[in-house]
């Protein structure tokens, strides 16, 4: 299958720039399952929790959802994309996960960073792996790189890609990333931002360097630091699900977790 990473500066409240250029790198991509940025229609360096309302939709009803599952259906793909959620009065940092037939699932942000803490309330699902047919998939955002608990999660529950809608500002994870995906034998769709938002005279500044990481560690593409891009590779889901390391070990049932203190 064909897996891409569309790594966009997202300005921040333009809500219809955002998703218009999204739409448009999708169908440029021409892969089986695209990941987009976290927050990629709103921005991410909010001034209050007021601004932070004005930028939500519910799922799968509003009108970002609508216009991701219609072109997920025309070009018989998959994508992961992020988003702020409204559900009644809760807000949430989420990412949905949409194919030809519609809306597969919502992931809610559970590891929130710094002033997400003020906008956003922690996600309230368990890590959940969804089977797309042409392989598993599970999702997680962002500063959930920084536990090793999300991917380890995802693994046992038999993901054979994460895809992780992100928006990096510490320089810390495309390396990490290697290893996350070699502890767990995985591949991993890491969609970043570049550019920076503004506020109050504050500037804040994405990484960029979206990556695509396969199970033994390797990454098999790369993003520049400050170029909006789509990048697509050929991989074989099946390489995830052998878990062994050689013929005496296994990564997963050579666990001790009666021995673990978590």
């Amino acid at each position: 299958m064909r897996v891409a990473f569309v790594q966009m500066n997202c300005r921040l409240g333009e809500i219809e720039r955002n998703r218009a250029r999204a739409l448009k790198h999708i169908d440029s991509a021409n892969a089986d399952l695209i990941v987009l940025p976290e927050l990629f229609t709103s921005g991410y360096f909010f001034a209050g929790k007021e601004e932070v309302e004005s930028y939500t939709e519910p799922i799968p009803s509003g009108p970002t959802l609508l216009r991701l599952m219609e072109i997920a259906k025309k070009n018989n793909c998959f994508i992961v994309a992020g988003l702020p959620e409204r559900d009644g009065n809760t807000i949430y940092n989420s990412s949905v996960l949409v194919g030809p037939s519609g809306h597969i699932a919502t992931y809610r942000k559970i590891h929130l960073f710094d002033e997400e803490k003020l906008w956003f309330s922690p996600g309230d699902r368990p890590f959940a792996v969804h089977d797309i047919g042409i392989a598993k998939v599970g999702m997680m955002i962002c500063f959930d790189w920084m536990f090793p608990e999300s991917m380890r999660s995802l693994a046992l529950a038999g993901a054979e890609i994460i895809c992780h809608p992100s928006n990096l500002v510490m320089p810390y994870c495309q390396s990490a990333m290697v290893t996350r995906c070699l502890e767990n034998n995985v591949f991993a769709v890491t969609a970043n931002r570049v550019g920076n938002d503004r506020r109050n005279g504050e500037r804040l500044h994405f990484t960029g360097k979206s990556q695509i990481t396969g199970p033994k560690g390797t990454v098999l593409a790369q993003a520049s630091s400050a170029l909006e891009e789509v990048q697509v590779v050929d991989i074989d889901p099946a390489l995830a699900r052998d878990k062994n390391i050689n013929r005496r070990n296994h990564l997963l049932n050579d666990r001790r977790p009666e021995l673990y203190r978590l």
